[in-house]
């Protein structure tokens, strides 16, 4: 990559971060996105940029296609030339945007999986079990869990807490986004006592002068991380029989499901989940049909 593309590449990157507030992940993905077809197209200055058309971005994907990646890889990289394109015609870097006419392959919308609501009980008995050790990381883990499963946030959010984002008092969480958006979640009386107990108890015990607010800290005291979690969330689930192998994001879709199952409405879910479109949502109603028929196929003697 030379000079040039490597300087729109990062003027590119600081737009998404600083500008349209995209994530870390969606920034990482779109700038590989583009530097992998800046770099296939030999596009070395903004003369060259300026000259790719319809034709040229249609052939990358058609390539990445033939090199069977996934579908949804095939679908982001269009979004990602898409919003690199308009980007570059809004600072005058091409005349015309050539992604205007770019179709996106639509994704294959797959049910995620999720927890029966018996197994994500025994789960959260297991982690309350494994709290009552000395262990202050046990104490941990289980409000880590009570609130990936009472609030259904990305782990991604759960991380970033800090401890006055928690208002035990009125059972809310403040959540901060995709897009850094941020909005107000609730929780219930069990999620507070496991948050009550690792303030109370566990805690006190691994933060150091360097842990700052953060809510949930590592054995050296500092913040958790993603990673973390989920290890724990693959390690208890290991001791609930026949439950799936699911990560935080399988209690995620858990708790939408679960909640839609309760006779909670489409829109709240959607406003619980921080989902900027509703049709992003109602994949979880198609999650509970489909457990419907299951069990009907199960149970019903004329099914």
């Amino acid at each position: 990559m030379t000079v040039a593309s490597h300087e729109t590449l990062t003027a590119f990157e600081r737009h998404l971060r600083l500008e349209r507030g995209r994530s870390e992940n969606t920034v990482r993905a779109y700038v590989r996105d583009i530097g992998a077809f800046l770099d296939a197209a030999q596009v070395h200055d903004e003369a060259e940029l300026a000259a790719v058309g319809l034709a040229d971005l249609r052939g990358w994907l058609g390539a990445i296609s033939r090199r069977g990646v996934a579908r949804a890889t095939v679908a982001r990289t269009s979004a990602s030339l898409r919003t690199f394109f308009r980007w570059c015609e809004h600072t005058g870097r091409v005349p015309v945007d050539p992604s205007l006419r770019l179709a996106a392959p639509r994704r294959h919308r797959t049910l995620p999986g999720v927890l029966a609501q018996r197994s994500a009980a025994t789960l959260l008995d297991v982690a309350a079990v494994a709290a009552d050790d000395d262990d202050p990381v046990h104490v941990r883990d289980r409000a880590a869990l009570e609130l990936l499963y009472a609030t259904g946030i990305r782990v991604g959010e759960l991380v970033g807490l800090d401890v006055d984002d928690v208002d035990l008092g009125a059972r809310v969480l403040r959540v901060v986004g995709k897009g850094d958006k941020e909005r107000r979640v609730p929780f219930g009386v069990p999620a507070a006592d496991a948050v009550t107990q690792w303030l109370d108890t566990g805690r006190p015990r691994l933060a150091t002068e360097t842990s700052g607010p953060a809510l949930l800290l590592g054995r050296r005291g500092r913040r958790a991380d993603p990673r973390q979690i989920r290890e724990v969330v693959h390690q208890l689930l290991a001791q609930v029989p026949d439950a799936p192998d699911l990560g935080p994001h399988g209690l995620r879709h858990s708790a939408a499901t679960h909640l839609l199952e309760g006779g909670a409405d489409l829109r709240m879910v959607q406003e619980l989940l921080g989902h900027s479109s509703l049709a992003t949502t109602q994949i979880y109603t198609h999650v509970s049909v489909d457990r419907l028929k299951r069990s009907f196929a199960l149970a019903h003697p004329r099914a």
